[in-house]
């Protein structure tokens, strides 16, 4: 019984580091995509035309 609780610890322990390596990986390509995204929007571009949140000086 001791080592089936056992090798349900060690099979959670090396589950949840996997996911914590997937996360981070995510979390990598997720900061790359914003990175890109706002250097894009630097240039000059973005789609609401100079104004903020769709509203107009009247």
């Amino acid at each position: 019984m001791l080592w089936i609780l056992l090798l349900l610890l060690i099979l959670v322990v090396f589950g949840f580091g996997f996911t914590m390596q997937a996360l981070w990986w995510v979390a990598a390509v997720l900061l790359v995509v914003w990175i890109a995204g706002f250097a894009m929007r630097g240039r000059g571009g973005g789609r609401r035309g100079g104004r903020r949140y769709g509203r107009s000086r009247g």
